[in-house]
């Protein structure tokens, strides 16, 4: 990997944390032992999707064998029957993963089931489903991972379970100092700033506006894209876990606003100097032990100067809120375009101030010397959102309007943001030329199809070289994949969604490890990720990560003292351990988890009719909980009783007194009419048999308010 590559894409992090132990209490520690044993001598030779395939997408499996000739595959269903059976491809020396490896393709197999395994040449899979409904629990769990990386708000246990559950973290509450009222570093500013709220980075408790700033916008560019392709009722209100569900803002908003009031808050006020600049980032002053729960640090929290950088990422972010938010509130897009344009403003006039990659005592130093691709991306924001001719100038004039650079093999991150632009310019509607517009979209299929084509070259189908395996490999791997799906946007061309489905593959166990990368999905899953809090491996009673949580991935780099003394000598696609340890190569971060929940998103779409679940036999009970003369609050049971999972819900009545829901929570619910249709909220999906979900709703009236008699699961009735 090119050097600069490198040095761009990872965070700077201390030479205290390199030593070669943990900081556990304010003790130092050895890293624990247990589970440390070699992942692939553990896992099984067929490499799958651990959770398993659309029924409509590309289902393909790596087999590592010595084996030069092809080898029968066959596929059996959870009863042990062979359902489909061929031949697998050789495709001889796999250089990423140092493995010899054969590919089995079952893609023309599109029965629906779960417990499926691929057997070959005496080896078998680890289990996997054939669903249209695959998608619908991650698309849930991985937007699920910014609310329990919130700062400044109670965690609750009726939406995270008690294990996750805890006080709200740096709101000055003892023992934290807090984030209410913070300093600057010596010889930044005299005065202290409310900086509350945003996430949590990582698995640290820094904040960091250039990295909240690419998180923030994939979070909302995946609303604002699932909305152009008349999708986002799944993204709609309640239909996540977060406590403004039932507000009428798409959860997805409601998730993102609270790392877009964290941003402006980061911005220099009137008066000051630099104001309308953004302070770069808010941490400790040194670095926080491990573990300590976000609500039980007592360390003095510092402010950083501030940034040209991170004065760009609050200009992009704030402008595209401003696009996005407009319908659902227009105060607060007012608010975040006029921070934007002071953004703007304040980086032209201070073009140059970067950060250092030595200001790494705390936190990650997310150091950046080249802004030129941040002016380009904040320009593209105001432009698509505004249509003023002086940041389409800005645009235009830009070196990376028409560099072939905007796009790199190694993907996009939040040093390198120009790719940003080119997406939005190539998506939301604006007043370039019809040359301009079309070299755009060119480019982004252009490198979906490089993308394709390092697929088309590994055993493994990864879309990043081979080279390209250091810091957060896997948000590398996901960025990617988000430009392959912006490529099958632009031009309906099914070869790019079949690309973004394998991307997921790997993530999700089709990898040199065999092993799911995301919490609680699959049969071998990361569990022990680099976090202060999910830390169960060094405290057991502190939780594992949630599930949804997306590991950084392989990195050849070894940064990390556990790496170093477990993967010496490892290829570089095999160079990862799932320790607490190794936060080189398994920590989390919402820059990884946010380009996830992008995909999940569009990987749970359901397309060319695979969206219909079949009817399910049920039970239904309504019961209204209070009432008064104009409303009323209910809640709906839906019970399986059939013998099947029902995966995947949609559930329909008439109400027969002129009633009207007014909010819902659980569920997603529209009413036309009499007539009412909730879905699923996604996590609560699956229904397995004998199980029940229950959701609620508050209703207007005027009169009577007679309860619903019949009610249909899937098209079919229930008792």
């Amino acid at each position: 990997m090119p050097p600069s590559v490198s040095l761009r894409r990872r965070r700077t992090l201390p030479t205290v944390l390199l030593a070669g132990s943990l900081l556990l209490g304010g003790l130092l520690t050895a890293p624990a032992a247990a589970g440390l044993a070699d992942a692939a001598a553990a896992t099984t030779a067929v490499r799958v999707n651990q959770v398993g395939y659309l029924p409509d997408g590309p289902k393909r499996a790596t087999v590592v064998t010595t084996s030069s000739s092809a080898l029968t595959w066959q596929l059996r269903s959870a009863s042990g029957t062979v359902v489909a059976s061929g031949s697998t491809v050789p495709r001889g020396a796999d250089t990423p993963s140092g493995q010899s490896v054969q590919v089995a393709d079952f893609s023309s197999y599109h029965e629906t089931g779960t417990g499926y395994v691929l057997s070959v040449d005496g080896s078998t899979s680890d289990p996997f489903d054939i669903r249209a409904g695959l998608y619908d629990g991650l698309r849930s769990d991985s937007m699920a991972f910014f609310y329990h990386q919130r700062s400044g708000i109670a965690i609750e246990s009726s939406l995270v379970g008690s294990a996750y559950a805890h006080p709200a973290g740096h709101l000055g509450v003892a023992p934290n100092k807090g984030d209410t009222s913070v300093p600057c570093q010596s010889g930044v500013c005299d005065y202290t700033r409310d900086v509350r709220g945003g996430w949590y980075d990582a698995g640290d408790q820094g904040k960091y506006v250039v990295n909240g700033g690419i998180s923030t916008w994939l979070v909302v560019n995946s609303f604002e894209r699932a909305r152009r392709a008349g999708t986002d009722a799944a993204l709609g209100d309640s239909t996540l876990r977060v406590p403004e569900r039932g507000n009428g803002m798409p959860d997805v908003l409601d998730e993102a606003r609270w790392e877009l009031e964290f941003l402006m808050r980061m911005q220099v006020p009137d008066g000051k100097p630099y104001a309308g600049m953004a302070f770069h980032k808010v941490h400790d002053a040194a670095w926080t032990a491990l573990p300590t729960r976000p609500d039980q640090d007592a360390q003095v929290r510092e402010l950083h100067r501030p940034s040209t950088a991170a004065t760009l990422n609050l200009a992009a972010t704030a402008a595209q809120c401003a696009r996005v938010y407009r319908p659902y509130d227009a105060a607060f897009a007012d608010r975040c375009l006029a921070a934007a344009r002071k953004a703007w403003t304040a980086a032209q006039a201070n073009p140059a101030m970067y950060a250092p990659d030595s200001d790494s005592t705390g936190g990650g130093a997310y150091g950046d010397t080249q802004v030129s691709d941040e002016f380009y991306w904040a320009a593209a924001e105001l432009y698509a959102t505004t249509g003023e001719s002086a940041y389409r100038d800005a645009v235009t004039s830009s070196s990376w309007h028409t560099s072939a650079g905007a796009f790199t093999p190694y993907g996009f991150g939040w040093a390198d943001t120009a790719a940003l632009g080119r997406l939005t310019l190539a998506t939301v509607p604006n007043g370039l030329p019809a040359s301009d517009l079309a070299r755009i979209r060119s480019s982004v299929t252009s490198a979906a199809d490089g993308y394709l084509s390092t697929m088309a070259g590994q055993g493994y189908a990864v879309p990043i070289p081979k080279d390209g395996y250091f810091w957060g490999s896997n948000s590398e791997l996901a960025d990617n994949a988000v430009v392959m799906a912006v490529a099958g946007e632009l031009t309906g061309d099914a070869r790019y969604r079949a690309g973004v489905l394998e991307a997921m593959d790997y993530l999700l166990g089709r990898n040199a490890l065999g092993q799911s990368y995301v919490t609680g999905y699959g049969e071998t899953s990361s569990h022990n990720q680099h976090h202060r809090f999910w830390a169960h491996q060094l405290d057991t009673s502190l939780p594992n990560p949630p599930a949804g949580s997306l590991a950084g991935g392989p990195n050849s780099g070894l940064q990390d003292p556990v790496a170093q003394e477990k993967l010496a000598g490892c290829a570089p696609a095999a160079c990862y351990i799932d320790d607490i340890g190794s936060y080189s190569t398994n920590e989390v971060a919402v820059n990884w988890n946010a380009p996830l929940a992008w995909l999940a998103a569009y990987a749970a779409e359901r397309t060319s009719g695979a969206g219909e679940e079949p009817p399910a036999s049920c039970a239904v009970t309504y019961k209204v909980d209070n009432a008064w003369s104009d409303g009323f609050t209910a809640t709906v049971t839906v019970k399986n009783t059939g013998s099947t999972a029902v995966d995947g819900w949609k559930l329909t009545w008439s109400y027969p007194g002129g009633q009207r829901v007014t909010n819902a929570w659980n569920a997603t619910v529209a009413q036309s009419g009499a007539d009412v249709v909730a879905s699923d909220a996604g996590w609560n999906g699956k229904i397995a048999p004998g199980a029940s979900v229950s959701f609620g709703l508050q209703g207007s009236l005027s009169g009577s308010n007679p309860s619903p008699t019949a009610f249909s699961l899937n098209g079919g009735a229930c008792s």
